[in-house]
């Protein structure tokens, strides 16, 4: 079905249809031409862990009590490569599409929301590597994933819509902000916890972790997959900025949404 076609529906089916396009739209131009296609899935996160390994566990020394770094790489890699990909490719969205917001009407926030879901089934699509890494280590999955994975998985699409939405929105008036946003996310990357274990940050720094919208997920991610257990202060944090960047996000798109077609 066309994006058309689907934009003629009744109103709930229109908006599942819109979405469920544009996703296929994604994925499609994600692997056009790509001969490897879901390998790419997994071969950015696995560079970048053999990269970091080399770094900071054999350069450096770093030790992550409990674990062996290589895994505690890998399980705050791959949900960083969802959140990264997700917030770097904002600014161009609706560039992207301006297209379709000319030519069409429906809500232009589903473009956003389409390219966070698409990030979000690639991981979905990695987490076989997680598992097999855990395994190689003599670790097991544990029956928390059931719980962890779906929740954990909500929280971190609300955070990346959230400030995906209001980047694309705010960058249509603002063209700088693809680069800032570049830089910002390389920024939270070495202010999270992913190539560092939490405990190596000392006790005055430690409001930087609770102040970073990224650390809180990634920690979280990090605890279920290698010890199975949900971390509640950092959960129940994760959770209050995947709300308030929702509703934050919205807002934005909202108060800015009416002058798109004017300015993409």
């Amino acid at each position: 079905m066309s994006l058309a076609a689907a934009a003629r529906e009744p109103r709930l089916i229109q908006l599942a249809d819109v979405l469920r396009v544009l996703v296929e739209k994604e994925i499609k131009v994600r692997y056009k031409s790509s001969w490897l296609g879901y390998l790419w899935s997994v071969a950015n996160p696995l560079a970048f862990t053999i990269l970091y390994f080399l770094v900071f566990a054999v350069y450096l020394r770093i030790t992550v009590p409990g674990y062996p770094y290589a895994l505690f790489l890998i399980a705050g890699l791959f949900p960083w490569q969802w959140f990264a990909n997700g917030v770097n490719t904002a600014p161009g969205v609706f560039l992207a599409n301006a297209s379709l917001i000319k030519k069409l009407r429906f809500p232009r926030n589903l473009l956003v929301l389409s390219v966070v879901m698409n990030e979000g089934i690639h991981f979905a699509l990695s987490l076989p590597v997680i598992v097999v890494a855990l395994l190689i280590y003599g670790l097991l999955p544990s029956w928390t994933w059931l719980i962890g994975l779906p929740l954990l998985m909500l929280a971190q699409a609300l955070t990346v819509y959230g400030l995906a939405v209001m980047i694309a929105s705010v960058n249509l008036f603002f063209r700088d902000l693809e680069r800032l946003t570049s830089l910002m996310t390389t920024f939270l990357f070495f202010l999270t916890p992913v190539v560092y274990p939490l405990s190596q940050i000392p006790d005055q720094y430690r409001i930087l972790i609770y102040l970073n919208p990224a650390a809180p997920l990634i920690i979280s991610w990090q605890q279920l997959f290698l010890s199975g257990r949900l971390p509640a202060t950092f959960l129940a944090l994760a959770c209050a900025y995947a709300v308030i960047a929702a509703v934050l996000g919205s807002l934005v798109f909202r108060k800015l949404s009416w002058k798109f077609a004017e300015v993409v």
